[in-house]
Parts: structure tokens; C-alpha cells; sequence
């Protein structure tokens, strides 16, 4: 399927965008290049600085935002506290069982939740929500599976990319970056 079919505009994607309360993501492929770093002392991951900036802006406009990652690491727990992440949930139980509880927390619909996914552990969870999202650099099924894949790679801008094209939609963008320009 051509990317082209994958980066939506107009009306009906807009107001998708406007419904949007809750953004969950996968963090590696998505938050991470995917690349793991292990060595005796233990695993380390990248992080890009400008998808911890956008997360910052995200809750900034009062929005909540969660980490679902099927494997549970400790760099991603000291990167999700280091940014003060609503919910980070890592557990092999499945993810969608983890975004239910998440949702039934913030008491947000499927209809307001964005999720962001790269791979097939991530198909569930993006069928199932209002907004589905693939990094440019996906698997196939994750990309056939998102409403919206991103001109950017994950790890790489792929989640900032996400955020501000919802942000914009729900015209809070302006207002945040100015607020963070002082």
C-alpha cells in the first residue's frame, strides 16, 4: 500500500484528531530506534530529546499519555520517570489488556485514545483505538493496521511527529510552543 493512502487529511481525519485525549505508545521502535544496547552492566537505549519535548507539550495541554511495551526493561522506566509519564505499563500479558486498564483509569474511550505501534505485538491495540498510528520504519502489518503513518522513523521523531499533528489539530500547539519559547 502506498504511504501516500496513510498520511490523511481533511474533515473526517481532523475531527478524528480534535477526540483525542489519550495517547498511548509502544516505546521500542516508537519512543526507540529499536536498537538495544546490552552489555554487562545491563541494557541501555536511545531516546530522542525532541519526543521527550513533545511529551512534555502533550501533558502540558492537559492530556495523559502511557507506555505499553511488551518488554519490560529498565531503561525504559528510568527514561518514562525522568519525563513523568502517566501510566508505563511493561508486562508479556498482552497489551490491550494493559490499555483497558489504563483507559478505565482516565475514563477515556477507545474512540479518544491514539496509539502508536511499530510491530505485530502492537496489531491488537491499533485495531482496536480511534487513532492508529505506525512509525515510517514498521513492519508491514503495523503500517497496513495505522490509520496514520508517520514521514518520520521511530526513534527518530516518529512519536513528535504524533503529537503535534494532533496538538495542532486541537489548536493547542501555538499556545504551547510559546509558552515554552519564554
Amino acid at each position: 500500500m502506498p504511504t501516500s493512502k496513510k498520511h490523511r487529511s481533511g474533515p473526517p481525519f481532523r475531527a478524528r484528531l480534535k477526540q483525542i485525549k489519550l495517547l498511548l505508545t509502544d516505546v521500542d521502535g516508537v519512543l526507540t530506534d529499536g536498537g538495544l544496547y546490552i552489555s554487562e552492566r545491563g541494557e541501555t537505549k536511545r531516546f530522542f530529546v525532541q519526543d521527550g519535548l513533545a511529551q512534555r507539550l502533550w501533558q502540558m495541554a492537559g492530556l495523559k499519555i502511557g507506555w505499553i511495551s511488551a518488554r519490560p526493561s529498565s531503561a525504559t522506566k528510568c527514561r518514562a520517570t525522568e519525563l513523568k509519564t502517566d501510566f508505563v505499563i511493561q508486562t508479556k500479558d498482552g497489551k490491550v489488556p494493559a490499555a483497558e486498564r489504563i483507559l478505565k483509569q482516565t475514563g477515556c474511550t477507545w474512540e479518544e485514545t491514539c496509539f502508536i505501534g511499530d510491530d505485530v505485538v502492537d496489531l491488537a491495540l491499533l485495531r482496536k483505538v480511534g487513532l492508529a498510528c505506525a512509525p515510517a520504519n514498521s513492519r508491514p502489518e503495523a503500517i497496513k493496521a495505522a490509520r496514520y503513518v508517520t514521514k518520520t522513523q521511530g526513534g527518530n521523531g516518529a512519536f513528535r511527529e504524533v503529537v503535534e499533528m494532533i496538538l495542532k489539530a486541537q489548536g493547542k500547539w501555538r499556545k504551547l510552543v510559546e509558552e515554552v519559547a519564554r
